[in-house]
């Protein structure tokens, strides 16, 4: 049985999508597993999780201890989001901090609110030079040597990072004994596709999930993944989601706000926020929301009748609520009237349930950004990873901080 309902209200049917469809479907078997893809979280990357699951629940342990009841994590974009999804969808987020800024103000109100005999750091870095990360584990070092009165703080960091001290600044900290416990960033598995990897899997168990319920989740996503890579469009949700997306971008919508009803979803707009713009780049951009608050500012923009370039994906979770489903039956229909809507409906917010959604967004938007490209023939070699998982743009801004730093 399905744990979601994917309902897209101004339906579409085209002879060519379904060609595109299968080919996509058929591309992306073909290089899931292959080194330099980008593709590794499909498969590859829940069953070296579920492998290493006691190794894992182990080193929490002895990174807890009996002294630690909070965990700070420290990373940006992929390496914090994913991470910051998914302990909010299962309310375990009393317990769990975020920082990602460089700016002074922000660090000293982050740390202030600490209690740092309490705290754990996760520090989170693929490459370990990452420079809002760097930052905030230099800001939080030196705030917990104070505190401690000693240099050795060791044990009141881990790290996950690359496995390879030539590729990872973070990983030669790790073997110099500046942290005493260490997981992976695995390869080839983009930040924001990497919702399964060790920081994640680290920080549920260190929140108090058993073994067997992180074995649960990852199951759940390795069954989600192989009903997302049937190419018939009929039974294939997450083909059905892409196909809407760009009957919308062809019908000259360029804007797609994905509307969230619920506070356990504050998470999910930051994640799938960097999901959708860093894959499907200026193409389609999506903006996120959480309701009904966001109706009493943007309803009166997206319902205005010069508002021609938008489309909407309402999500929630289902309820027996007669406020709630009024809510959402009249927002829809005020809005289908005007936009083409979309809907998901998550059935609950069970372990099982949001594995599938997650793998859900994700191949909605590898399908959306492969299938967009695949109509204008532009199509991807074989040995060459996928637009859809790359992020080359980013680095221009990188370089130019990197010239300000260096003056």
């Amino acid at each position: 049985m399905s744990n979601s309902t994917v309902e897209v209200v101004k339906k579409c049917c085209c002879a060519q999508f379904n060609q595109l469809a299968s080919k996509a479907v058929e591309d992306i078997k073909a290089r899931a597993g292959k080194e330099g893809q980008f593709l590794n979280w499909i498969e590859v990357l829940p069953n070296i999780e579920l492998q290493n699951l006691d190794k894992m629940n182990e080193m929490v342990k002895a990174a807890k201890g009996n002294k630690f009841t909070d965990l700070a994590i420290l990373g940006i974009g992929g390496s914090r989001h994913t991470t910051e999804n998914i302990t909010k969808l299962l309310d375990l987020d009393d317990r769990i901090h975020f920082f990602s800024s460089v700016e002074p103000t922000s660090f000293d109100r982050f740390i202030k609110k600490l209690d740092l005999d309490k705290t754990l750091f996760l520090v989170v870095s693929k490459s370990g030079t990452t420079l809002e990360t760097t930052v905030g584990y230099e800001k939080t070092k030196a705030a917990v040597e104070k505190h401690l009165g000693s240099k050795d703080t060791s044990s009141n960091f881990v790290a996950m990072t690359d496995k390879n001290a030539e590729k990872s600044a973070l990983r030669r900290i790790v073997e110099s004994g500046e942290i005493k416990l260490s997981g992976f960033v695995h390869d080839d598995v983009g930040g924001r596709f990497s919702i399964f990897d060790d920081a994640t899997i680290f920080t549920l168990l260190f929140l108090g999930k058993t073994v067997d319920e992180v074995k649960e989740l990852l199951s759940a996503s390795l069954d989600a993944q192989k009903e997302f890579l049937n190419p018939n469009v009929d039974e294939n949700e997450a083909l059905q989601l892409a196909k809407f997306n760009i009957k919308a971008k062809n019908a000259g919508k360029s804007r797609h706000f994905v509307e969230y009803f619920g506070d356990e979803f504050f998470g999910t707009t930051l994640w799938e926020k960097q999901l959708k713009n860093e894959s499907l780049k200026a193409r389609i951009s999506t903006d996120t929301n959480v309701g009904p608050g966001y109706l009493h500012y943007n309803a009166e923009a997206d319902l205005d009748v010069e508002n021609t370039d938008s489309f909407f994906t309402f999500v929630y979770v289902k309820t027996d609520d007669k406020v709630m489903n009024a809510v959402m039956e009249g927002v829809i229909s005020a809005y289908s009237a005007q936009h083409p809507v979309s809907k998901i409906v998550l059935e609950d917010l069970s372990m099982k349930s949001i594995a599938r959604f997650i793998e859900l967004k994700h191949f909605e938007t590898l399908y959306t950004g492969w299938i967009l490209r695949a109509a204008k023939g532009n199509i991807t070699d074989s040995n060459t990873a996928l637009e859809e998982v790359l992020q080359p743009n980013v680095e221009k801004y990188k370089k130019e901080v990197k010239k300000a730093l260096a003056k």
